[in-house]
């Protein structure tokens, strides 16, 4: 995960040569992104996984944020895209999770 959360951070905020002419590009490799970011954190279920997910969420908030600085675009679309990965990272492992069948509860469903 934190591998992950390092490549979206540099990647984020590499300063580009030029702006591209039409923002709003993105929004797909920001989904991706965080639903990559999300789906191992989920897969674990740590206790705290839902404010790790919020946490995430406030982080790329914050990188949004920071990008005009870098001459890149912030957009509030792009943390919605952002957010809508971490969710779908999310259903990707409970789903995987419910037919795990380490603990033997997936052959009694």
């Amino acid at each position: 995960m934190l591998l992950i959360l390092a490549a979206i951070t540099v990647l984020s905020l590499w300063p580009l040569a030029t702006l591209p002419n039409v923002p709003g590009t993105d929004k797909t490799h920001h989904f991706i992104a965080y639903a990559a970011l999300m789906f191992p954190v989920a897969l674990r279920q740590p206790r705290r996984w839902g404010w790790i997910g919020v946490a995430l969420l406030a982080y790329s908030g914050g990188i949004e944020l920071v990008q005009p600085y870098v001459n890149r675009y912030g957009e509030w679309l792009d943390l919605a895209a952002n957010g809508g990965g971490l969710v779908c990272g999310w259903l990707l492992a409970m789903v995987l999770n419910c037919f795990d069948s380490r603990d033997g509860s997936a052959q009694d469903r």
